[in-house]
This record gives structure tokens, C-alpha cells and sequence, in this order.
């Protein structure tokens, strides 16, 4: 109001603008706007209220929620991964390099927590291990098996370089790491807002925590293993985790960034890192007997004719 007269909402606007206290006002109040128009302008483009304008008109996207277990088995130091997407309604879920002697601990650990496990996945014939993957399958029946189709073992699905698995929204895109084997495959989270950050890498035995696979039986190759960790693993961003299939000194993760600086194996160049691996004078592993021939079929064998 202009006045205290009761006509003064009546009056043209010329004659408010007459008014000392109404341009007093006014001149506040374009000092203010001029103020608040600077440092608005100063800002960021998405702080002006784009950002909440979308908020208020749709529910924002929901964030991946990938359910993440680390297991391990004391005997053979393997580490074994379960992944599921806890968002999805079915809690669809991968396991990763199972043993024989913890698939029990698995399967119970899928039923306890409300999972629907459609995939047990080995990143190559492991040869210090008998794989859980027959147990698991003869115990949850709707489960397939994979690995790589270069491994030359039996499974439900052979899998190729750059294919991607999915359990629910989230998925595991299969990169070739040949050289501990023929048939390594390291799998690593999907990228994208609606996928796991920072990225997770499986690497199985061709990458370790501060060490790698040997590469002296299974058609294993030291150059072949340099390339492929370098090619296939350590482009990938610096902060992605790395989680190995073994570690025997109580290491449960590492991270790209790390092992391309620190492992004394993989950071040296290629003719310097065969010179290592030759002399490496490794035993005969104690295991690869028995546990070759089984992980050829998955883990279950085929009847003995008599």
C-alpha cells in the first residue's frame, strides 16, 4: 500500500512512484536483486535450479545397489565372489571361481540372503582347486555355468571376448587375459551411471595383489600374460578394485592404479618381466592332477563304467 488512505490501492502507479517510502523501497530492492543477480550468474549453470526443477517433476534415478560378498577358502587361499543386484526383484546373482570344499557355505550363503542365482562363473580351469561349480549345480538346479570357450571345458555357457552377463541391471563384461592359462577371461563390472563406481575387476590368476599367475603348464605364455594384463586391465581406470582369484599373504584388494605402479612383476617392461617369470623356479603343483581333469567337465565328472 502507497498510503495510509484507504483509496491509496486505487491510485494510478504514477502516483505511488511519488510516494519517498515506496522509492526508498524500491531502491533497496533493486540493490538487493542487482546483488543476488551476480552471484547467481557466477554459479554454475545446473546450480540455477535446473537440477531441482527435474527433481520436482520426476523421481530421480534409482542408484545401481550391487550386493557384494568376498569368501574365502583357507586350504587353496581361493577367493570366490558373489554379486546381485539387490534392487532388482528377483535379486538375480553371479558366484565367481567357487571350490568344491566351500560350496556348501556358498549355496546356504544364496538361500539366506533371498538370491536367485543364475550363473556360477570360472575365469579359466583352475589347476590348485577342484571348482565348486558341479556341487553348486546339483544343488540349485536352475543354475548354468560358464566360462571362456578358449578354456576348452565343458560348461552350460561358453563364453566369447566381450560379451556381457547380466543378473538383473547390472552386468560383467568378459575381456580375454590369456598367458597363465590359454583360456583366462577376467570379467569386470559394467560401466555407466546405472553400474557399480568405482569399477570392480575380477582378474582370476592373471593379475594378483603385487604378483601374477605362473606361466610354465596349461599353455601358459609370459609374454601373452604381459600383453593381456596390460591391454585388457590396466586401462581401466586408475581407481577400479581389483580382486584377485588368490592371495597368500592376507591381501583382500587392490586397485589398477596400484598394481600398474607397484607390482613387482607387471610394472617392469615386457622382456624384464620374462626374465622373472622364467626364473621363478616354481614346484609342481600338488593339485593339478586331480583337479585338471575334474575342472575339464565343471567339476562333475562323468560316471565310471565298471
Amino acid at each position: 500500500m502507497c498510503s495510509s488512505s484507504s483509496t491509496a490501492r486505487f491510485r494510478p502507479f504514477e502516483t505511488c512512484t511519488r510516494n519517498p517510502i515506496y522509492m526508498q523501497a524500491l531502491a533497496v530492492a533493486q540493490h538487493v536483486n542487482t546483488v543476488v543477480l551476480k552471484v547467481h550468474c557466477s554459479l554454475p549453470f545446473r546450480v540455477l535450479g535446473v537440477q531441482y526443477f527435474i527433481s520436482m517433476t520426476r523421481p530421480p534415478k534409482a542408484q545401481p545397489s550391487l550386493l557384494f560378498r568376498q569368501l574365502f577358502e583357507k586350504e587353496s587361499s581361493t577367493y570366490t565372489y558373489l554379486l546381485a543386484d539387490n534392487a532388482h526383484p528377483d535379486r538375480p546373482a553371479v558366484l565367481v571361481d567357487p571350490v568344491d570344499k566351500t560350496a556348501e557355505r556358498d549355496a546356504a550363503l544364496v538361500e539366506q540372503l533371498g538370491l536367485k542365482l543364475l550363473y556360477v562363473m570360472n575365469t579359466h580351469v583352475h589347476a590348485d582347486h577342484i571348482t565348486g561349480t558341479g556341487i553348486l549345480k546339483n544343488k540349485i538346479p536352475e543354475v548354468r555355468s560358464a566360462i571362456s570357450r578358449a578354456s576348452g571345458a565343458k560348461a552350460d555357457l561358453h563364453l566369447n571376448a566381450g560379451e556381457k552377463i547380466y543378473f538383473g541391471n547390472l552386468y560383467l563384461e568378459v575381456r580375454p587375459t590369456p598367458g597363465h592359462t590359454k583360456g583366462c577371461v577376467t570379467y569386470v563390472t559394467g560401466e555407466g551411471p546405472d553400474q557399480p563406481s568405482p569399477r570392480m575387476v575380477f582378474t582370476g590368476d592373471a593379475l594378483l595383489i603385487r604378483g601374477c599367475g605362473r606361466t610354465d603348464f596349461q599353455g601358459g605364455d609370459a609374454s601373452q600374460l604381459y600383453n593381456s594384463v596390460h591391454s585388457q586391465i590396466f586401462t581401466l581406470p586408475k581407481d577400479t578394485l581389483v580382486y584377485p582369484a588368490h592371495d597368500y599373504k592376507g591381501h583382500t584388494v587392490s586397485t589398477v592404479g596400484e598394481e600398474l605402479k607397484l607390482n613387482p612383476r607387471l610394472s617392469k617392461d615386457e622382456e624384464e618381466f620374462k626374465r622373472i617369470m622364467k626364473n621363478l623356479g616354481l614346484p609342481y603343483p600338488k593339485m593339478i592332477d586331480v583337479a585338471l581333469p575334474s575342472n575339464m567337465v565343471c567339476g562333475v565328472q562323468d560316471p565310471v563304467a565298471t
